[in-house]
């Protein structure tokens, strides 16, 4: 198996390090990331300027753009590497429910998902430990695993780790993404000079946390598998909106 690797927490990322340490002699593995962190970056590509591949210090490859430059450049073919499948992380906190929605380490993966296997993009629930050792040790049980996987077209895992020593986590579940409450209003500061600027605020608790969801997962211990892809369309709102569609006088 060829994996490549990535993640939006930058290149010299403690998560990408053990992640590439956990992996390095399950696969053949290549390391792209970004030059420094772009979480909150979603699925942004750079179009307004050329993009510069270096190699770092720790021996990754570093390019000077977002997550999704980096796996997109990975993916290319250019530099003779043909990966089999995209793992994104470990990132430094969670990505559940709304947070798929901005995050980098998703859409890493989400880079990944015309790839022969599912594109993993995996978070660590920091509770302050740091226990990226867990979330990369369940990695390499899930590729390991002797059972084929069978999902439809497109699939990101999307994959959260409580942050504590891997002996103690319950078990893993498979969860539908919740939903977070509507974050608080930004932070107004000023700036050295007396001008106006605003910190965004944390995102909201969970909303939607209930049994099933990936939030509940986590609080109970367990680590959560969300499948989840690229078509936001509401399909149970076609035939509303037919209705509405319908009445209105095109004339």
């Amino acid at each position: 198996m060829k994996l490549l690797l990535s993640n939006d927490d930058g290149v010299y990322a403690a998560g990408l390090a053990a992640m590439a340490d956990a992996l390095e002699d399950l696969a053949e593995i290549r390391v792209i990331a970004p030059e420094r962190d772009h979480s909150g970056a979603s699925n942004s590509l750079t179009l307004n300027r050329p993009l510069m591949l270096q190699k770092a210090a720790n021996g990754f490859m570093w390019v000077d753009g977002t997550p999704t430059d980096c796996v997109h450049l990975g993916l290319s073919g250019r530099f003779g590497f043909d990966a089999d499948r995209v793992v994104s992380g470990i990132n430094t906190h969670a990505n559940l429910g709304d947070d798929v929605l901005y995050s980098g380490t998703v859409a890493a993966a989400m880079e990944g998902r015309f790839l022969t296997y599912p594109a993993i993009a995996i978070s660590l629930v920091n509770a302050g430990n740091n226990h990226f050792d867990t979330a990369a040790r369940v990695v390499r049980q899930l590729l390991e695993s002797p059972k084929s996987l069978s999902v439809p077209p497109r699939t990101v895992l999307n994959i959260n780790v409580p942050d504590v020593p891997f002996h103690d986590l319950r078990g893993i579940r498979i969860t539908r993404l919740g939903h977070r409450a509507k974050g608080g209003a930004p932070q107004e500061i000023l700036d050295p000079r007396g001008r106006k600027r605003y910190w965004l605020a944390l995102a909201g608790a969970g909303d939607d946390a209930g049994e099933g969801t990936d939030f509940a997962a986590i609080e109970a211990g367990y680590v959560s598998v969300t499948p989840i892809h690229a078509d936001m369309t509401r399909h149970d709102a076609f035939e509303s909106l037919q209705n509405w569609i319908s009445s209105v006088d095109h004339d």
